[in-house]
């Protein structure tokens, strides 16, 4: 079971909107993650040794949140509450604590729009939340345009279980991700997906990014944000030398491209710039939205 701790803030103001996640304030019930995701961008900081230990619940996250959106609120400065940026707001112990729906409540009572991303399908049994908040939030007065105020992006590196069981071994299957997806377009929620990040000559090539849109637009999704894979430190925790000791064991034949592509932590610029422009030609042939706001 995860630690339970006292935090002394919930709710963080991004110092700007990411054009991709529309985030004005980030929320992260937890702190460490089950899922475990060797790529983890974690991983590689002080925060990603043994993180998969780490987990906590932040339980006076619910009073955290009803005071400080209720400030938010008199004071008229609505945006996009992003859950989660640091970890997954439905690891598999938010079925028991439910802490993430009690935030959602909160969030419906000030009338905050939202924006959940995660790996797990337990988001639907939240959609009656979100469907209220849809109904109610108030939007920032530069993007009134949009015609949703609830947004859920499923996160994936492949749309392959398998692959998914090498580099995300805590995480719900892609498969449950999709068929969660599809329910959530069925109920008239924009949703979409974060395809980061995409792995070097695993999902990366041109056969694969149009299978995983192909298949993401099957199930639902109006919008996909792609991008190439980063690895941090070479700790034995951290996420380069997890995802090194990952191909060396089971794509050997992959580990002279990624010695390549990662002579730092960072890829080469010419192997991100080209799969970024290689996904986005892909979505655009495809008929898939690269932003929310092009939706």
């Amino acid at each position: 079971m995860p630690l339970e701790i006292q935090s002394k803030t919930i709710l963080n103001k991004t110092k700007r909107r990411d054009p991709w996640f529309l985030d004005d304030y980030t929320v992260n019930p937890y702190s460490g993650c089950s899922f475990n995701c060797l790529f983890c961008y974690i991983r590689g900081s002080k925060y990603g040794e043994h993180m998969e230990q780490k987990l906590a619940v932040k339980t006076n996250a619910v009073d955290l949140l009803d005071k400080q959106l209720g400030i938010k609120a008199k004071k008229n400065q609505y945006g996009i509450i992003v859950l989660s940026s640091a970890t997954d707001p439905y690891l598999q112990f938010e079925g028991d604590y439910g802490l993430t729906r009690q935030l959602l409540e909160i969030v419906l009572k000030y009338r905050f729009p939202v924006h959940v991303m995660t790996r797990s399908d337990l988001v639907l049994r939240d959609l009656d939340l979100l469907r209220q908040i849809k109904d109610v939030a108030i939007l920032p007065e530069d993007l009134r345009g949009l015609n949703q105020k609830s947004f859920i992006t499923f996160s994936f590196s492949s749309v392959d279980d398998d692959v998914s069981k090498i580099f995300e071994p805590g995480a719900t299957l892609p498969g449950k991700r999709l068929v969660a997806m599809k329910e959530c377009a069925k109920a008239g929620f924009l949703t979409g997906a974060s395809l980061m990040p995409l792995l070097p000559g695993i999902s990366d090539g041109e056969e694969h990014i149009r299978e995983a849109i192909t298949t993401l637009k099957d199930n639902g999704a109006k919008y996909a944000f792609p991008a190439s894979l980063s690895l941090f430190g070479d700790g034995p925790s951290d996420s380069k030398t997890l995802m090194f000791r990952a191909i060396e064991r089971h794509y050997p034949d992959l580990m002279d491209l990624y010695i390549g592509v990662f002579r730092g932590f960072r890829p080469d610029p010419a192997y991100s710039n080209k799969v970024r422009n290689r996904a986005v030609r892909v979505c655009k042939e495809l008929g898939m939205a690269v932003s929310i706001l092009e939706v």
